[in-house]
């Protein structure tokens, strides 16, 4: 059930709606407060400040009214052009960045400010009588009379000047939002921190001597008769995972005495009646059982970055894939991408990589979460875009470049070895699709630049003087 309400508090955060709307609950809250307190204190207050001026029934409600009728006009005009910037966004970038854009903080307060001061102008400018005016007595005094919310009217004063201020950084932010580098370095700044918030996440506890070794070299040992004999727990629903909620599996599986395999992690589509752990031994497993664990997964019609480190990636991955496309033919672009993807790789090339077998504190196997290993995350950048790299000089040198830079961040073998493979293939396309013998030559020079670090024949050091000049500092 927790991962489930995360899913739908993630939700929240990233609309459009939710902030505005607890904006404007503050609007109608602040538009009740101070009209009390107007109530309380009277008009004789605001003789004795002479800056302040002292508004009568027909200048407030003119005032009010110009800045309810002019705050719903830009906000109707600030939702366009926002919309715009969407549209723009999606079309270049891909649709999956819609989601960042609809999230942006700076647009919600901005549109949710608006909203909030229209909405706060016309509360307070329906509680303005004038002289004789029937529909009341005055909550002060119980005495029928003019009544002129002064403090409310200089509180709408302030909230129209701070909308000024929101409209200036919003004719900022929304250009700023869109250029290219800022949104590749928004990307890459989230995907960073959510590695090091998911990453290596640990269920429970590990063997002694594992946690040394990659997560692909570890052969599970599963009980005797584990995939014969287990129940298959499946989805009531259809949809990407988007989170799981590991300490409520783990506690399930130590309170049933069970050991369970998830079979999907967030990011993964799943149907409905696809299994989605598998729980052994069968006699252990309950219909009630089967349903908490079956609430521990939450999914939903899109994929989000709540756990899924991998949909990060994607975004940038789709960026620089659209940047190399023929129709676009910008690989600066895609270069963008390449450095914020190998800043991440650099810092996982770095860490441990936590064992699939997670025990509990007495020693006994209880669940099995295979992680995302090294190799996968680079086959996850390199991998998906080699088809695009080969054809483009530019971007295949600098991805060689990069490929070498992550390998001096580590000295195991097996991460060597699949950045080797890439660099490889990356190799490979590009002997056939770039048609200049020239630039083919240059691409196997940097690539056995970084052969040569890789099999340990040459530091990072002499390494990054060399391949400057080789093809240019691409």
């Amino acid at each position: 059930m927790k991962a489930r309400l995360l899913a739908r508090l993630d939700e929240l955060r990233s609309s459009y709606w939710f902030i505005p709307s607890l904006m404007v609950v503050a609007a109608m809250a602040l538009a009740f407060g101070v009209t009390y307190a107007d109530g309380r204190l009277g008009a004789d207050w605001i003789e004795e400040i002479s800056w302040l001026y002292a508004f009568r029934p027909d200048g407030a409600r003119a005032f009010l009214s110009t800045i309810a009728g002019s705050m719903i006009g830009v906000a109707g005009v600030t939702f366009s052009v926002t919309i715009a910037s969407v549209v723009y966004a999606s079309g270049q970038y891909g649709p999956r960045l819609l989601t960042n854009f609809m999230s942006d903080r700076g647009n919600q307060i901005t549109l949710g400010t608006f909203i909030a001061t229209f909405l706060y102008s016309l509360l307070i400018l329906s509680t303005i009588r004038s002289e004789g005016e029937t529909g009341g007595e005055n909550p002060a005094d119980g005495i029928a009379g003019a009544f002129v919310p002064h403090i409310g009217v200089f509180v709408a004063l302030l909230l129209a000047l701070a909308c000024i201020a929101m409209l200036i950084y919003f004719i900022h932010h929304t250009p700023e939002s869109i250029h290219v580098s800022n949104v590749i370095a928004g990307i890459g700044r989230g995907l960073r921190r959510k590695v090091s918030t998911l990453f290596p996440e640990r269920i429970g506890e590990g063997v002694p001597g594992e946690e040394a070794r990659e997560a692909d070299e570890i052969v599970t040992e599963m009980p005797d008769g584990f995939y014969d004999e287990a129940v298959a727990v499946r989805a009531d629903g259809s949809g990407y995972v988007q989170g799981i909620d590991t300490e409520a599996v783990l506690a399930l599986a130590t309170d049933g005495d069970l050991v369970i395999r998830i079979r999907h992690c967030p990011g993964d589509f799943v149907s409905e009646g696809d299994p989605l752990v598998l729980a052994w031994p069968r006699e252990n497993v309950t219909d009630d059982l089967s349903t908490r664990l079956r609430v521990t997964f939450a999914w939903g019609t899109t994929r989000t970055p709540m756990q899924d480190v991998r949909f990060l990636v994607n975004e940038l991955v789709e960026i620089s894939a659209r940047a190399l496309s023929p129709g676009v033919n910008d690989p600066f672009t895609a270069i963008s991408c390449l450095d914020w993807l190998s800043a991440t790789l650099k810092w996982l090339a770095e860490r441990e990589f936590p064992s699939p077998d997670r025990y509990d504190t007495h020693g006994k196997l209880r669940v099995v979460a295979e992680p995302t290993t090294f190799s996968e995350f680079v086959t996850g950048v390199y991998g998906q875009l080699r088809p695009y790299l080969a054809a483009d000089r530019n971007a295949a040198l600098h991805a060689l470049k990069t490929i070498g830079e992550i390998a001096g961040r580590t000295d195991r073998q097996n991460r060597r070895d699949a950045l080797r493979h890439e660099a490889d293939a990356i190799l490979d396309g590009a002997r056939h699709a770039l048609p200049i013998e020239a630039d083919r030559a240059t691409v196997e020079e940097r690539h056995e630049v970084v052969l040569r670090l890789l099999a340990g024949y040459e530091d990072i050091e002499s390494y990054t003087s060399r391949v400057r000049w080789i093809g240019g500092t691409a």
